[in-house]
């Protein structure tokens, strides 16, 4: 038998303060995963705002590239496009959100300057390099929106499975172990009051 659960104050003075405790702790569980539904509520929508939002994009970037194919030959398309500089002003940060780690993407648009010449081409290609260019920004956006979504996700199941065991498990758990120590309490409280009416009869008797 567990020590802790024997009938003494001081069993019940600790059973109550597991007891506040565990109800505190539900309480800030509680509060913690419903700022974080909010914040996942927001970022779902962000998602899909941008998401709508490249949909359109690529869409209309492949077909400015399909007219460039046309007007200037896929071969020269593809050689325009080696000219293209890779991206490297990239940088993920974090930020915290109720103790998740959430990613920040620091991004620097590249300076919209052509890398080709303007004598040999047609404004197609100018069409479609804007375009994809816009697609990249976006998609940027929406990995560091995505991401954060995945990670407020897999936060809000750790949180709602330590709320359910403190609401379901630990919480009853105290509270019933308050109510037993309590009676038994009670219980030893009137046996002794009765014993001790019983020895002051037999005192009066005697006196």
């Amino acid at each position: 038998m567990d020590p802790r659960t024997f009938p003494t104050k001081g069993n019940l003075m600790l059973a109550k303060n597991s007891l506040a405790l565990a109800q505190q702790g539900y309480d800030l569980m509680d509060k913690k995963r419903n700022i974080l539904i909010r914040e996942l509520m927001d970022l779902i929508d962000e998602a899909r705002d941008i998401q709508d939002e490249i949909d359109s994009t690529f869409t209309y970037a492949y077909q400015c590239l399909q007219r460039a194919n046309i007007e200037h030959g896929i071969n020269q398309v593809s050689q325009l496009a080696y000219t293209v500089p890779i991206e490297n002003s990239i940088v993920i940060q974090t930020r915290s959100i109720m103790g998740t780690e959430i990613p920040h993407v620091k991004y620097t648009p590249a300076n919209v300057m052509p890398t080709y010449s303007f004598s040999t081409t047609r404004e197609s290609i100018d069409l479609a390099t804007k375009a994809f260019q816009k697609v990249k920004d976006l998609t940027v956006k929406l990995s560091m929106v995505e991401n954060a979504a995945y990670r407020l996700a897999t936060n809000i199941k750790k949180t709602q499975k330590r709320a359910n065991a403190l609401q379901n498990i630990t919480i009853p758990m105290y509270t019933n172990l308050v109510y037993t120590i309590s009676n038994a309490l009670e219980e030893k409280e009137r046996e002794e009051f009765t014993r001790l009416k019983v020895i002051k009869r037999m005192k009066e008797k005697k006196g």
